[in-house]
C-alpha cells in the first residue's frame, strides 16, 4: 500500500485525476472534518458536502428541515458555523447538515471520484486507519491536506500519523496502550501550527464562530470509533459515518 500526500488537486483536473485508482484521505483537523465527527455523535444522520454558499443555501431552500454549516462568522440562511465547541452542543438527531467550508468540503469534492473518499482529522484517526486496512487493499493511498493551500501543519502531521498506524499493522477503535505516546509528536505539530495559532488569535480577540475549546478538541485522539466516509448519493457528496467493523456493508463508490 503506497502512500502519498498532496494538496487540493487543481480544478482545472479533470474529476478523479489526481486519484485515479487510489483511495483519497481527505484531512482538515482545523476544523471541518473535526466538526463532521461531532456532527455525528450529536445525531446526525448524514452531510451533505457543498462546494459553495450558493449550492448550500439552494439545497436547504429545496430541503427547510436540512441543517447549513458554514466556516467563519454566522451567516444569514446558515444554522450553525464551522466549530466543534459550538456543535458539540448542538441536537443533530436524525438531521441532514449540509457543510461548506473553504477547505476541507472543497478538498473532498475535488476527490469525489476516487473509488474510496475517506474525510478525516485526530479524532477519527484510528478508525481511519483500520478501515484503510480492511478496504484500501493494494491500491494506493492519496492524503489530500487541504489546508494553507496543502502546506498546512496540522493536516499533513495527521495524514502522517494516520498513514503510520495504516501501515503499522491492525490498529484498535481506541488508541491501543503506547499509542499516545506514539501520536504525541504529530499532536505536538499540530499543536504549535499556524492553524492552532489563528484559532488562539480568534479567540483572543472575541471572533464569532469561534469557541475557546476548537483547538483543544481539534486534537483529541481517537475521540469516536467511526471513520467517515463520502459517496454519491444522487447528485449530491455525502458523508456518513462507518464503523470499520460494518465493513461488509460496501464503501466503495
Amino acid at each position: 500500500m503506497k502512500h502519498r500526500f498532496t494538496g487540493i488537486p487543481d480544478p482545472a483536473e479533470s474529476p478523479g485525476t489526481a486519484t485515479t485508482g487510489s483511495v483519497a484521505v481527505v484531512i482538515d483537523v482545523m476544523r471541518a472534518f473535526t466538526v463532521a465527527a461531532w456532527a455525528f455523535a450529536r445525531g446526525a444522520e448524514r452531510i451533505v458536502l457543498a462546494g459553495t454558499d450558493r449550492s448550500a443555501l439552494e439545497w436547504k431552500e429545496a430541503h427547510p428541515d436540512w441543517l447549513a454549516l458554514k466556516d467563519g462568522a454566522p451567516a444569514p440562511g446558515f444554522d450553525l458555523v464551522n466549530s466543534p465547541g459550538l456543535v458539540r452542543s448542538a441536537d443533530l438527531t436524525g438531521r441532514t447538515l449540509i457543510q461548506r467550508t473553504t477547505a476541507g468540503t472543497r478538498g473532498a469534492l475535488a476527490v469525489a471520484g476516487a473509488p474510496l473518499v475517506l474525510c478525516a482529522s485526530f479524532v477519527v484517526a484510528g478508525a481511519t486507519a483500520r478501515l484503510l486496512r480492511a478496504e484500501g487493499g493494494t491500491r494506493p493511498v492519496t492524503f489530500v491536506v487541504t489546508g494553507d493551500d496543502g502546506q498546512a501543519e496540522e493536516d499533513l502531521a495527521c495524514a502522517q500519523y494516520i498513514s503510520r498506524r495504516a501501515l503499522a499493522g491492525p490498529v484498535g477503535g481506541d488508541a491501543e496502550p503506547g499509542e499516545i505516546e506514539h501520536a504525541e509528536p504529530y499532536l505536538h505539530r499540530a499543536r504549535t501550527s499556524r492553524g492552532a495559532a489563528r484559532l488562539a488569535d480568534g479567540v483572543r480577540r472575541g471572533h464569532r464562530g469561534i469557541h475557546q475549546d476548537d483547538a483543544a478538541l481539534c486534537l483529541e485522539l481517537d475521540r469516536f470509533p467511526y471513520a467517515m466516509v463520502a459517496r454519491q448519493e444522487d447528485t449530491m457528496t455525502v458523508l456518513r459515518p462507518v464503523h470499520p467493523a460494518d465493513t461488509a456493508d460496501s464503501t466503495h463508490t
